[in-house]
């Protein structure tokens, strides 16, 4: 008996993709192929103007920017070629392709970074339609980028994941998401607020007030270990035997919890008899 003919449970995995995925932002990877300039304080700029939702900073570059407005398909698609990804990814889908006794998984990339990024970054490991990224539509005669028709990030990440929900006919509180930084506190904040399940895997401060599980490691296949624990309730023999299954070793596997605390010494109040 198969573990797709036993399988009860649906879930949607949903991850970011600059920085979770990889470990770059790929507007700097871009931004270096093209020769731009300032591409970091430009990002922070738009942030404190509140122009623009977080994460679609590259998208409003992409078309305002007179360094940015030279880009063409093409340069985005290098710039997918140049992006540093996190190892074992493909091993990471493959095991949600394959599912769990009780389990099966449907992935998906929810990302601002323009989907043509994506696709060349992830191409023969993930599936074009499984990836949601910036739309840009492009000049016919010239190839710059016309206009901008979608961009994923903030809100935009709540929606594709409520589209995806419907689409797939997966309860709520049965979407786990991945992400890494502030552009995903929304997308979390929806997931939590309905009883899913959030994983960070960055020491972003934001996030980890929000996510439900913080994963620090230099490996995609690591978010496997909070999906099994506390969503499966698997012990950790069997986490760490499925591990072997795949190929892989679970060398280190620190649990840890971490409370912040800034303690200040309160001032002295001094009593004077009044005479």
């Amino acid at each position: 008996m198969t573990s797709e003919t036993v399988a009860t449970k649906h879930f949607l995995v949903a991850s970011d993709f600059d920085q979770t995925l990889s470990f770059n932002d790929s507007g700097v990877v871009l931004s270096e192929l093209i020769g731009a300039s300032d591409f970091q304080r430009k990002v922070d700029g738009l942030a404190r103007s509140n122009l623009v939702q977080q994460g679609g900073e590259l998208a409003y570059l992409i078309r305002h920017d007179p360094e940015f407005r030279g880009v063409r398909r093409e340069h985005l698609e290098e710039t997918g070629r140049r992006v540093r990804l996190r190892s074992d990814i493909p091993a990471l889908i493959e095991f949600l392709d394959r599912g769990l006794d009780g389990a099966r998984f449907s992935f998906f990339v929810i990302s601002a970074a323009p989907r043509e990024v994506i696709q060349s970054a992830l191409a023969g490991i993930v599936a074009p339609d499984q990836i949601f990224g910036t739309e840009l539509e492009y000049d016919a005669e010239s190839g710059e980028v016309r206009s901008i028709v979608r961009v994923p990030a903030g809100y935009g990440k709540v929606a594709v994941v409520e589209e995806l929900e419907t689409r797939l006919g997966i309860a709520p509180d049965r979407t786990i998401y991945v992400g890494d930084g502030s552009s995903d506190v929304h997308v979390m904040l929806h997931v939590n607020n309905r009883d899913g399940f959030t994983i960070a895997v960055s020491e972003n401060k934001q996030l980890a007030r929000i996510a439900r599980s913080t994963v620090l490691s230099d490996n995609a296949f690591s978010v496997v270990v909070p999906i099994l624990e506390q969503v499966l309730h698997w012990g950790s023999g069997e986490i760490r035997s499925l591990f072997e299954t795949n190929g892989l070793t679970l060398h280190e596997w620190e649990k840890a919890r971490t409370d912040r605390v800034t303690v200040r010494q309160a001032p002295q109040i001094r009593n004077e008899a009044v005479a």
